[in-house]
């Protein structure tokens, strides 16, 4: 992967594999369509309940690859001590200015994983401040364009969908590349969502949003500002 590359899109998690189970199917889109596409993890993941940082890295380059995004990085902030301070913030902040990202995607801000919460609030804060053109870090000013929330799995209701039924199959791909968490032993169902099996719980939640909006697979997302919609013709979802 490039060291340095103007991005379109960066998605931000606070661990790896993270990005791959609540909007893998969108970054493969994204990719699909041309787009540049990145990932930032700000922990590697070591205080996980299997595996070691090292597996995990490994782990990663492989789901990595699978998506076919052309950078990800990674913080080393503390796993599980995820903190909502300035210095993290001016570091996703030096990203944002180096590659230049249009578009964000951020957890979305209600979590049950603390470090997840800290990272959505970092990175929003982090696109801010990356705009500043007197704050005093490496790099000029930007600012991303737009922020959108992965809000798969929250039970909310969601702003928009993303049809990935194309991509559902590399999307399991990338998320079985994690052989460190998910193998299939009782333990690995207690990871994501305590008790399920996690490709049962991420098919069975895309068919469910598919069915919202007529397709096979979709993932969800929310948004904080409205949808400017130019023709309402061409909305694809049908009202009767």
């Amino acid at each position: 992967m490039a060291d340095r590359v103007k991005l379109d899109a960066l998605a931000i998690a606070a661990h790896r594999d993270d990005v791959e189970i609540t909007c893998g199917g969108t970054i493969i889109k994204l990719v699909d369509a041309g787009y540049r596409v990145g990932i930032l993890d700000l922990t590697r993941g070591e205080m996980g309940t299997k595996g070691t940082a090292e597996e995990r890295e490994r782990d990663a380059a492989a789901a990595t690859e699978i998506m076919g995004v052309v950078w990800r990085g990674n913080l080393s902030i503390p796993d599980a001590g995820v903190e909502v301070t300035r210095e993290n913030k001016l570091n996703i902040a030096r990203v944002i200015r180096q590659y230049l990202p249009e578009l964000v995607i951020l957890p979305y801000w209600e979590q049950r994983h603390p470090d997840h919460l800290a990272a959505c609030e970092l990175g929003y804060d982090a696109c801010y401040l990356a705009g500043l053109s007197k704050l005093e870090i490496e790099g000029e000013a930007h600012r991303p364009r737009k922020i959108i929330y992965a809000s798969s799995f929250r039970d909310v209701r969601h702003s928009f969908f993303v049809d990935v039924t194309e991509q559902f199959e590399r999307k399991l791909k990338c998320v079985a590349a994690y052989t460190s968490q998910f193998d299939g032993t009782p333990e690995s169902n207690r990871i994501y969502k305590p008790g399920v099996n996690i490709v049962e719980f991420m098919t069975v939640t895309a068919q469910y949003y598919g069915h919202l909006v007529g397709v096979k697979y979709a993932e969800a997302f929310s948004i904080k500002e409205n949808i400017l919609v130019d023709d309402p013709l061409a909305m694809k979802v049908r009202s009767v």
